[in-house]
């Protein structure tokens, strides 16, 4: 049987474990056995968006209203018809809450292939993708855990601080990242300082100032009740992870007119009012990174800009030290109390899960 854990597609905290009956497979076709993937914020987001940007549709279950929401991580070939992706194959990428799942090989190479999945075409591409790994490189094999619990967060912040780049900063002289202690904002804040463009400040709850501050990268912390304490003439970019509504207003109300760019990413404060959608200053936008990769695709050269957060991140997560503490577990229970923790804000920023079937 194949077990997944199904959330509730309207009221995201609902999750149930279910079995289902194996797919058989047909020619061309692999099964892939999950194995240890991570959980985190980023995986409330997609439950979060799911309608919008299509993540239900991944990865879709029999049960109306129900979802499988994707999760990153490792998965090995056990079962195969397709003489190119033979047994033990090893795979690294977008994958289902799920014990196991059929794919589509196609494209394939020593790197890697894409789902082909008919379901799968008309959605976001660089989700299709998946990396051989069999034969990582001692550097990308030496940082396992690390790959699937930071790298899509630091990716999806490589390519907003490529954004931000090419849109020249949008004139402004600092960036504010709402959600500082999320790992997506952190990443950002590391790429940001790291160009020495714009200033970058953190905003966070009180009970997280501690460890904001002691990751190093950002000039300044502070709590989202101390926004007012901010120059308000100072041309800035807020880049929202919180999702919270009244944080947002607050700070389109302080920097009015001079806030050049309004950016949503997450929404880690996912239970708060939305933002009223009449704000002084610039109008929010959601950011959706696979546009951005697109756009480079086309300037740069089809998965350069990939190559290059790679090769970003490989270097980043070699200088976290102890700042992530990896938490193991197993089971279908396990990952359903786990889910149920992340979803409802109970999970503190210095854990990093990694979690298997």
């Amino acid at each position: 049987m194949t077990t997944k854990l199904l959330v509730n597609r309207t009221l995201i905290r609902e999750a149930k474990l279910a079995e289902r009956p194996p797919v058989p497979l047909a020619a061309g076709e692999v099964r892939v056995t999950v194995g240890d993937f991570a959980l985190t914020a980023n995986n409330i987001s997609y439950a979060l968006s799911g309608e919008q940007i299509g993540y239900w549709r991944f990865f879709p279950d029999e049960e109306t209203g129900w979802g499988s929401v994707p999760i990153w991580g490792f998965g090995t070939v056990t079962e195969s018809q397709l003489d190119a992706v033979p047994l033990g194959t090893e795979i690294w990428g977008f994958l289902p809450m799920s014990s196991d799942l059929v794919m589509r090989p196609e494209r394939v190479s020593a790197g890697g292939f894409t789902d082909g999945a008919p379901h799968r075409q008309e959605l976001p591409y660089v989700y299709n993708l998946y990396a051989c790994t069999n034969d990582d490189a001692p550097a990308l094999a030496a940082i396992r855990d690390l790959r699937s619990l930071l790298f899509p967060l630091f990716t999806t912040a490589y390519v907003l601080d490529d954004y931000i780049a090419d849109n020249r900063g949008f004139g402004a002289a600092q960036v504010i990242l709402g959600s500082a202690s999320s790992k997506t904002a952190f990443g950002l804040a590391h790429y940001l300082k790291s160009r020495g463009a714009q200033r970058v400040i953190g905003l966070t709850s009180p009970g997280n100032i501690d460890f904001v501050e002691a990751l190093g990268y950002y000039d300044q912390v502070i709590e989202y009740g101390g926004i007012a304490s901010l120059d308000p003439a100072i041309a800035t970019v807020f880049v929202d992870m919180s999702g919270n509504g009244d944080v947002v207003a607050t700070v389109h109300h302080h920097f009015a007119d001079q806030l050049k760019a309004s950016i949503g990413v997450g929404a880690t404060h996912w239970e708060a009012p939305r933002a009223a959608q009449a704000l002084p200053g610039a109008r929010p936008a959601f950011f959706f990174a696979p546009g951005q990769i697109a756009k480079r695709d086309t300037e740069w050269g089809r998965g350069e800009m990939m190559r290059r957060a790679q090769a970003a991140n490989i270097a980043f997560c070699a200088t976290l030290g102890d700042r992530i503490m990896i938490i193991h577990d197993q089971g279908s229970e396990a990952i359903a109390a786990a889910y149920r923790a992340m979803s409802s804000g109970q999970t503190p920023p210095d854990h990093g899960l990694i979690l298997r079937f």
